[in-house]
C-alpha cells in the first residue's frame, strides 16, 4: 500500500471515531445567567430563619391524614427571589455637594430709639449744639454725656445739665431727659480754653437710663471764625527749607557759570595776541614765491584754570552735596516717630493717629472713640488681680468697604503707661451688651454701630492710647486718650 494511501486511510479512522464520540454526549442547554442566580441556593446571610417543629397533638394528626391528595393538587405559591446578599465590597465615598456651604450673615441690629446730632456755631468761643431726637413710638429715658477736649472748661449749659468729673481724665456735661415719641431735644453748651483759636472736638453720646449702654453718638470740631481749616505748621530753620536751599545751589551755580566766562573770555584774548606777535616778527616777508622752510614752534605750557575758579567751583559742588545729604536726613529723621507700630511692609493700608471724637479710617473701618471711663480698683471680678480695673470705651464702627467685615477681639488693645498692652476682655465685654458677642458676626457693608468695649487694666492709671483694627495685617488706628 502506498505511503499516501495509508496517511488517508489513519485520517479517516480518527475523524470517524470523532464523530461517534460527539454524537454520543448529549448537547447541553444554554445556560441563562439571570435563571442561574435565581436558582443559586441563598447564602447564610441571606437564608430565612428555620422553625423547630413542634409536636402535634394526635386529634391533630387524625384530622390532618386526609389533607395531602389536596395539597398535592393545589398550586404551589410563587417562589419569592431570594434577598441579594451584601456585597463585601466597600462603598467609595459620595461627592462632595455642588454648593458650598452657607457663610455667616451679618446679624441686622436694630435702629437706636434715639439719634443724636452735634454742630458748632461760627461764635468767637467754642460752642456747640446737641440735637437729641426720639424716633420711636413711646417715651424714652436717657442720660445725655458731652465730653469735653483737653484744657477746657464750661461756661454756660443749656438748662437741665451740670459739669461733672468722669472717670477718665477729663469732664464732661450730663443731662438727663425724657424724651417724648417723635420729638427732638435741642441742648447746648459753651466752653472756654487756655489755647483761644484753636480746633476742639467736644463728642456726645446718649445712653440708656442707667448710662452704661450708648444708644447713638455724634462728634463735631469748633474752628474760630476765619481760621482756616489747615494751619501753618511750626517755622523751621533756613536749612530745613527746600525752596531756600535750592535757591542757595542755584545762586553758587550762576557765580561759578559768570566765573567760567570770564577765564575763557581771558583766554581767547591772551591766544590771539600771541598769534599775531608770532605772524609779525622780522622775517616774515610776503610775496616770496618759495615756501620758507618750517621752523620749529617753542613748546608752551599748557594753560590751567585760576586757582580761584577751582576753588570756586569746588565749593559749589560740595554745598550742594552738603545740603542735598543734610536736607534728606533730616527730613528722614523727622518722620520717625517712636511711638508708633510699623506702617509698611507687610502692613495693610498706612497708620492714622488722632484725639478722641475724630473719626479715624484705616483700610476696612471708620473708627471713632467718644468716651472712655474707668471704674475704681478692685471693681474687676471673674478672678481678676485686687488692684484691676475695667475700663469702658464707647466705639463707632462704620464699614467703608462694600462688603462684610469681621473683626475680633483680640487684635482691639489698650497701651498702659510704659509700653505694656491688654486686650479686649471679651466676657465683660458680652456682658455689657446684654449678652450679645459683639465680634461673632461680622459687620454688615455700609453699616455702623455703636457699642462699649470693656478692657481690664492692673493699677491706677488709666489706658494712654487705643488701637483699633480691622485684621491681623491692618495698620489700623490709634486714638490718644487725654
Amino acid at each position: 500500500m502506498p505511503a499516501s494511501t495509508r496517511h488517508h486511510k489513519a485520517l479517516a479512522v480518527f475523524v470517524h471515531c470523532l464523530g461517534i464520540t460527539l454524537a454520543a454526549v448529549p448537547a447541553l442547554p444554554a445556560v441563562d445567567p439571570e435563571a442561574s442566580a435565581a436558582s443559586r441556593p441563598p447564602t447564610a446571610a441571606s437564608r430565612p430563619p428555620t422553625r423547630t417543629p413542634q409536636p402535634a397533638a394526635p386529634s391533630a394528626v387524625a384530622m390532618a391524614a386526609p389533607l395531602p391528595e389536596a395539597a398535592s393538587t393545589a398550586p404551589a405559591p410563587p417562589a419569592m427571589a431570594a434577598p441579594r446578599a451584601a456585597s463585601a465590597e466597600p462603598t467609595p465615598p459620595s461627592a462632595p455637594p455642588a454648593m458650598a456651604p452657607p457663610t455667616r450673615t451679618p446679624a441686622s441690629a436694630p435702629p437706636p430709639p434715639v439719634t443724636v446730632a452735634v454742630a458748632p456755631e461760627s461764635s468767637p468761643a467754642p460752642r456747640y449744639r446737641i440735637h437729641v431726637r426720639n424716633v420711636g413710638d413711646s417715651p424714652v429715658d436717657t442720660t445725655v454725656r458731652q465730653e469735653l477736649p483737653s484744657g477746657a472748661s464750661v461756661t454756660a449749659i443749656s438748662d437741665g445739665g451740670r459739669s461733672t468729673r468722669s472717670g477718665g481724665s477729663t469732664g464732661e456735661v450730663t443731662w438727663r431727659l425724657r424724651l417724648p415719641a417723635h420729638s427732638t431735644t435741642t441742648l447746648g453748651t459753651a466752653l472756654t480754653t487756655t489755647a483761644p483759636g484753636q480746633a476742639l472736638t467736644a463728642p456726645a453720646c446718649a445712653f440708656t437710663s442707667d448710662g452704661n449702654r450708648p444708644y447713638d453718638c455724634a462728634s463735631a470740631t469748633w474752628q474760630a471764625a476765619g481760621t482756616p481749616a489747615a494751619q501753618a505748621t511750626d517755622a523751621q530753620p533756613l536749612w530745613r527749607q527746600v525752596p531756600l536751599l535750592l535757591a542757595g545751589v542755584a545762586v553758587l551755580l550762576l557765580l561759578g557759570a559768570a566765573l567760567f566766562w570770564l577765564w575763557r573770555r581771558r583766554r581767547g584774548r591772551r591766544v590771539t595776541a600771541a598769534a599775531l606777535s608770532s605772524s609779525d616778527g622780522p622775517g616774515n616777508e610776503r610775496g616770496t614765491v618759495y615756501p620758507r622752510p618750517a621752523t620749529p614752534k617753542p613748546v608752551r605750557r599748557r594753560r590751567t584754570p585760576p586757582v580761584a575758579l577751582l576753588v570756586v567751583g569746588a565749593v559749589v559742588v560740595l554745598a550742594a552735596v552738603v545740603g542735598t545729604a543734610g536736607w534728606t536726613a533730616t527730613r528722614q529723621v523727622s518722620q520717625i516717630d517712636t511711638q508708633k507700630q510699623p506702617t509698611s511692609g507687610a502692613w495693610v493700608g498706612t497708620g492714622v493717629s488722632g484725639p478722641v471724637g475724630v473719626p479715624l479710617r484705616e483700610s476696612a473701618f471708620e473708627f471713632t472713640v467718644y468716651r472712655m471711663t474707668c471704674a475704681e480698683p478692685g471693681s474687676a471680678s471673674g478672678g481678676a488681680p485686687a488692684s484691676a480695673r475695667r475700663c469702658q470705651a464707647t466705639v463707632g464702627m462704620r464699614n467703608i468697604t462694600g462688603a462684610q467685615q469681621p473683626w475680633h477681639g483680640q487684635l482691639q488693645r489698650a497701651y498702659l503707661p510704659g509700653g505694656r498692652w491688654v486686650s479686649t476682655d471679651e466676657p465683660a465685654t458680652r456682658a455689657a451688651n446684654l449678652g450679645r458677642d459683639v465680634f461673632a458676626d461680622p459687620v454688615a457693608a455700609g453699616s455702623r454701630v455703636v457699642l462699649p468695649l470693656v478692657f481690664t487694666v492692673d493699677g491706677r492709671d488709666p489706658p494712654r492710647q487705643l488701637e483699633l483694627r480691622s485684621g491681623v495685617f491692618s495698620a489700623g488706628v490709634r486714638v490718644q486718650m487725654p
